[in-house]
């Protein structure tokens, strides 16, 4: 019994003793193998162990990783745009928020600005190259300006003690001995004039032009976005529409009487004068209420569309082309909120600040070309809309007034519209319902 016992306990003991040893011989290798694998040092010997992989890893290199800039969205109506220039080169530190390209649609320019402060590694497009939405323009390494960067103090000027001058002693000039006159020579005689001094050769002498000296140089400048748009619309309304023009005239006597009457009254209450575009815009909201269709568009050939409000189109003239603004729901407005509205709206188109929301949506347009010495005109259709009203110059002309001729002041004014959706009828009438409402604007009160 007790051999049994010492035989199986000595059989568990050598179990043990051995399991151990090959753990200790295993975990040596093991450690010996990583030993070897990270001095890439391989021997004939030596036991490669696959299933162990090293792998590291390091924060920095993720949060300084470059940042890719992208086209922005811009509007549903536009997906691809111009890039007009870059603000910075490559290397340039770049603040956030800080513009960095422009891109030139063919409504307005697009500001895309810094996602973050840092340095630009890489510009992945040239000016003049045409951009869609979402495409990557730039890389941006995040960090802080470098130093050196910020603006220099300025330095408070040091205050010079006048230096005290010694006198200096003068010196008694020498008088420069005076020169000795010269001997003159005597005068050869001037030879005797030929009886003719016209060249009898016929030639034209060199520095004589008979042509003049003018410039015959020409300039070839690539059409912008926005100029190309313009004439696309242009050639649209000309070969869609079945544009027919009818003209009229108003005697603004009553209209500039009632501006030079309320003319500091307005200024007081909006800070701005009073000029004809709200009265003709008024006059018009007006007038398309009793001729719906002027204010109306066509939709797939073969549908008419009625509003019961106009959001106004006004023409303003920029460097770069022309824009049209719009006045939402002026049908809704007074004269004065009217005039208010275009001129804020003109403001920010000279100053290149119209966004996207500020020209779409547009269903009546006027064009005032009488700003610039325009007498008479045809205004071209604004694409899909109806009809455009077209405002000349005031002129001091001779007419008739109660059997007597007088001077009035009188502006030439034109609807140009669509024939498919508008009548002859319709179209004069809402021309001449305009005129008397500019001609006596106490009955834009009463309406």
């Amino acid at each position: 019994m007790l051999r049994t016992q010492s035989r199986s306990t000595l059989k568990y003991a050598l179990k043990a003793s051995t399991l151990n040893s090959i753990k200790s011989s295993s975990l040596k290798c093991i450690s010996n193998n990583v030993n070897l694998s990270l001095n890439s040092f391989n021997s004939k010997n030596s036991v490669k162990i696959s299933n162990i992989q090293f792998r590291s890893f390091s924060s920095t290199s993720i949060f300084n990783a470059p940042k890719v800039v992208k086209v922005p969205e811009m509007a549903e109506s536009i997906t691809e745009g111009t890039l007009s220039s870059f603000s910075k080169n490559v290397g340039d530190f770049i603040n956030e928020d800080e513009l960095l390209a422009t891109i030139e649609t063919d409504k307005i320019d697009v500001e895309v600005n810094s996602p973050i402060s840092g340095t630009i590694t890489d510009l992945l497009v040239s000016p003049d190259d045409t951009v869609t939405v979402g495409q990557e323009i730039a890389k941006i390494e995040p960090g802080s300006a470098p130093e050196g960067s910020s603006a220099p103090k300025k330095e408070e000027p040091k205050k010079e003690e006048p230096k005290k001058e010694e006198p200096k002693k003068e010196e008694p000039k020498k008088e420069a001995p005076a020169p000795a006159p010269k001997k003159e020579e005597p005068k050869k005689a001037a030879p005797a004039s030929t009886s003719s001094s016209k060249s009898t050769s016929g030639k034209v002498p060199e520095s004589i032009n008979p042509f003049g000296n003018f410039s015959r140089s020409e300039e070839r400048i690539k059409m912008n976005r926005m100029r190309l748009r313009i004439a696309e619309r242009l050639k649209e309304a000309q070969n869609t529409a079945a544009s027919l023009t009818t003209f009229n005239e108003v005697d603004m006597s009553s209209l500039m009487e009632m501006r030079k009457l309320y003319k500091d009254e307005f200024i007081k209450k909006t800070g701005i004068k009073m000029g004809f575009m709200g009265a003709f815009s008024r006059a018009s909201a007006l007038a398309a209420k009793d001729i719906p269709a002027v204010n109306g568009a066509i939709e797939g050939g073969n549908t008419m569309v009625y509003r019961d409000y106009m959001d106004l189109s006004i023409a303003v003239a920029t460097p770069k082309g022309l824009v049209t603004p719009v006045v939402r729901n002026a049908e809704s407005l007074t004269l004065l909120e009217i005039e208010n509205e275009i001129v804020k709206l003109g403001h920010k188109a000279r100053d290149g600040q119209l966004t996207l929301e500020d020209m779409t949506g547009g269903t009546f347009t006027i064009s005032n070309g009488g700003v610039f010495g325009s007498l008479f005109g045809t205004p071209i259709i604004n694409m899909p809309q109806t009809a455009v009203l077209g405002l000349h110059g005031v002129k001091e002309r001779a007419v008739v007034v109660n059997g007597k001729l007088e001077s009035r002041p009188m502006m030439y004014i034109a609807l140009t519209y669509d024939h498919r959706m508008l009548d002859g009828r319709e179209a004069v009438t809402f021309l001449r319902t305009v005129k008397e409402l500019i001609e006596d604007p106490r009955k834009m009160l009463l309406m």
